[in-house]
């Protein structure tokens, strides 16, 4: 005996049915990682190089050298001082993957070189950080190394790993502040046809330089950010003005409405990326430190299987404290370039350091 449908049960077998595609409808591909068997993502693979500026399908290695068309015809090109170069404007969505690229790996050149990232057609940039910072070190200092992020050379060879997704747009720049021609070797490998919601989190990076900061006021790891976001980590510069300990700071996270104390409070500086008892150099895949050496320490901490997320404000800072017979405040020399992702529209980032605030007091100099 056949039973009819009432109102009531029609109406819940329709509202199941619409989640259901709503689900699938903004329902992640496969993991690229995760699940490699998996052939069926809906993705399509492109990369963007001089050799392919547009990505298109079937534009690679059109140029042409003295062996031929096609035979390495323009892997890379020079810039000029004061020159801004494109490298890549893609219409989304999609996902960019992977960043590859080297340079001349002085350290006055990778501090000068300025990588730009805007979304969506936003007309403010979303990331704004000088190329050797962005590419996993401070101070200009080229060490080879890996991390969750990043992966480094010995000569630059500089790999960037953060997954960067968009819905309309993603347009990236390089320029040249520096004082004189440099190469430029990169590639960009990306996905089109991922499913992404509107508010999905863009990646944001700036570059923040205090030398030397403040007595008493805390380096802002993150300045504040309106709106929700999730802090991914910080490439940390510090060059120590004086002599004794200066790792007793503590790192604050203020989050979702925090004032005179925040929600997330570490234990001192080494503390926070992992270590212990002053600095060693031991890069590993989510903190660590990949340099100390003649006064100079490039340390890092990556929050990806830790994550910290806010849903209404952050602001993140860690203190300038040293040790001598007991605490005391000291002003060094700190940098970061700081990660993380928040929807778009998103406020402008802090102004950058000028080239001559970027490039002084540099490993060599």
């Amino acid at each position: 005996m056949k039973r009819r449908m009432t109102p009531l049960s029609k109406t819940l077998v329709l509202s199941t049915l619409a989640l259901a595609a709503a689900a699938w409808t903004w329902a992640a591909p496969p993991s690229v990682i995760h699940a490699p068997y998996q052939l069926n993502a809906g993705l399509e693979s492109r990369s963007i190089s001089f050799e392919n500026p547009t990505g298109a399908k079937g534009a690679g290695g059109k140029a042409a050298s003295k062996l031929g068309v096609g035979r390495k015809g323009s892997p890379s090109r020079a810039l000029q001082p004061g020159e801004e170069v494109p490298l890549c404007d893609i219409q989304g969505p999609g996902t960019i993957r992977h960043i590859w690229m080297t340079t001349d790996n002085g350290p006055e050149n990778l501090r000068s070189l300025v990588i730009r990232a805007w979304w969506e057609d936003q007309k403010h940039p979303s990331i704004e950080c000088p190329v050797g910072d962005f590419m996993g070190f401070a101070h200009g200092k080229v060490v080879s190394y890996q991390s969750a992020v990043h992966s480094v050379g010995r000569r630059a060879g500089m790999n960037i790993w953060l997954p960067m997704p968009f819905t309309k747009r993603a347009r990236f720049v390089i320029v040249n502040e520096g004082k004189k021609p440099i190469p430029l070797f990169y590639q960009i490998d990306f996905t089109l046809g991922d499913r992404h919601p509107a508010d999905v989190g863009r990646l944001h990076v700036l570059f923040r330089r205090e030398n030397p900061t403040r007595l008493k006021k805390d380096f802002e790891l993150l300045p504040l950010r309106k709106g929700k976001g999730r802090f991914i980590g910080s490439i940390i510069g510090v060059r120590p003005l004086s002599g004794n300990w200066w790792g007793e700071g503590e790192v604050k996270m203020y989050l979702d409405g925090d004032r005179d104390f925040p929600t997330i409070c570490g234990t001192g500086s080494e503390d926070y990326v992992g270590l212990s008892w002053g600095v060693q150099e031991t890069p590993f895949l989510y903190n660590g430190c990949c340099l100390n050496q003649k006064g100079f320490v490039t340390m890092y901490r990556w929050h990806l299987p830790d994550p910290v997320f806010w849903r209404k404000e952050a602001r993140i800072t860690i203190q300038q404290i040293g040790w001598n017979k007991g605490l005391y405040e000291r002003q060094d020399d700190w940098s970061c370039a700081t990660f993380w992702y928040e929807p778009i529209p998103s406020a402008p980032l802090p102004p950058l350091p000028d080239v001559k605030g970027r490039t002084a007091n540099l490993w060599g100099s």
